[in-house]
């Protein structure tokens, strides 16, 4: 009987986040209503907004702003991001959406950390703002 109570206690521990990430906003299909909730944060009024062609010429490390759409999930965190200069590859975490829903007719503002390695380019995005 301990045993049994011991078990469904673990699950229902392990199983709590996968349900909060499941529940807290993201990419939606387009034929998907979009439903969501903003739960506000902070916008920075000095950072200047760029174009992905710009960011591709930046170093690594460097804070960006972009606005566009997000066309299509492309893995579990990531994504590709287009604006009218072209597209680029961001991850974004489960937490970073805040409730909010997008599809890719939305138009977003991303705010975050370039990424460069040796032959790839993406942007670590820390805040994204439905627009």
């Amino acid at each position: 009987m301990k045993k049994a109570a011991a078990l469904l206690a673990i699950t229902a521990l392990v199983s709590t986040p996968v349900l909060a990430a499941q529940s807290g906003g993201g990419f939606v299909n387009p034929e998907t209503p979009a439903v969501g909730t903003h739960k506000g944060g902070f916008t920075d009024s000095q950072s200047s907004l760029t174009t992905v062609e710009k960011v591709k010429s930046l170093r690594d490390d460097s804070w960006v702003t972009l606005q566009g759409n997000i066309e299509k999930r492309i893995g579990d965190e990531n994504y590709l991001f287009r604006d009218s200069t072209g597209t680029i590859e961001v991850e974004i975490d489960h937490k970073r959406w805040n409730g909010q829903m997008v599809s890719p007719t939305d138009k977003v503002e991303i705010q975050g950390e370039l990424d460069k390695d040796f032959n790839s380019v993406e942007v670590d995005v820390k805040q994204i703002r439905k627009l």
